[in-house]
């Protein structure tokens, strides 16, 4: 979906080809605002027009234009991925907060950086050593500068 911006609001961008009409709201306010127009551009007009109007309605209401987020939402996921994010939170010595804000801003901002924990296991094929052990060691990798890091 596309969206409008103006004046630190944003707005749905709709065409609904059946009824040949373009439509959108206003978006993160608590009332419901709506504009519609004949063609993109007019529906660019109208919805800086309803937020000219919203603002100033609110003011000569005196309440809150904008409805504030709270930075807090639900989040539904399978048992096996919940899971996987907590061993993942614990292995980063982070919450599980953390890991959630981690893939999102991973997700919404393609640079960020992205921390991955690799456990390798090297076992020694030598006839030298009799009962070689494997040797266990884990690295980090920080895709950010591409750097590794043995623990």
């Amino acid at each position: 979906m596309k969206t409008l911006k103006y004046k630190d609001y944003e707005g749905t961008c709709e065409i609904d080809a059946e009824d040949e009409i373009c439509h959108g709201k206003l978006l993160f306010i608590d009332d419901l605002i709506t504009y519609e127009a004949e063609t993109p551009k007019q529906l660019k007009q109208e919805f800086e027009s309803a937020v000219d109007d919203y603002i100033k309605t609110c003011v000569e209401l005196g309440i809150e234009a904008k409805k504030p987020l709270k930075g807090q939402f639900n989040v539904r996921v399978t048992p096996e991925l919940h899971k996987e994010a907590i061993l993942r939170s614990y292995n980063d010595n982070v919450s599980l907060n953390e890991v959630v804000k981690r893939a999102l801003e991973s997700y919404l901002y393609v640079s960020h950086e992205v921390n991955n924990h690799f456990n390798i296991s090297i076992a020694s094929q030598q006839s030298s050593i009799p009962s070689a052990q494997p040797q266990w060691f884990s690295m980090s990798t920080n895709t950010a500068d591409n750097s590794y890091a043995r623990h």
